[in-house]
């Protein structure tokens, strides 16, 4: 099992891993089983070496293929930093099977652009939320929100927008149950 010295370290995403961890922690007990929405990524291993049961899509398009997600037996569906990349997240959300949901989003910064990979055509965010709008969409799509966290993303450049970046949250996560 990952420790909390060595959780972290390398190159990933430290504070968002750890906030998350600590979050599904709080929410999820090890013993259910989850569908991770997108392909195995770092945090999927974390998630298993904290003792998750952990399934993942298979990096389908999921605008246009929740067979996964349809045909899963999954007692908890986790979505991090996936639902800005679909054209459609209300149509992911609806069909899930899963009674309980853990999803992370990056709020919309008034500040800064949407992301848009230059290399990598599907690596863009078609939506960037506030919180209100994500909780909405959850709530018109069947959820009910239980718990919730924001938190910042501070980066060690120079200039206004990273100042700001230390000020202004710039992930949130939710812990929602079907309606």
């Amino acid at each position: 099992m990952l420790t909390d010295t060595n959780m972290y370290e390398g190159k990933f995403p430290h504070k968002r891993y750890k906030h998350t961890l600590q979050f599904l922690k709080e929410h999820i007990p090890e013993s259910a089983s989850i569908l991770d929405l997108g392909v195995k990524n770092p945090f999927t291993q974390i998630m298993v070496e904290n003792g998750f049961n952990v399934e993942n899509t298979k990096g389908e398009d999921l605008d246009l293929d929740t067979s996964t997600i349809l045909n899963s037996d999954a007692e908890v569906v986790t979505a991090f930093e996936i639902f800005e990349h679909l054209l459609s997240p209300y149509s992911v959300l609806k069909q899930i099977n899963a009674d309980k949901l853990v999803a992370s989003v990056p709020l919309k910064l008034w500040f800064s652009s949407a992301y848009k990979s230059k290399t990598d055509e599907r690596d863009r965010h078609f939506h960037e939320f506030e919180d209100w709008q994500f909780d909405w969409l959850l709530e018109k799509s069947g959820w009910k929100i239980k718990a919730s966290k924001k938190w910042t993303n501070p980066t060690k450049k120079i200039g206004i927008r990273p100042i700001l970046r230390w000020f202004t949250p710039r992930y949130y996560i939710v812990y929602a149950e079907r309606v």
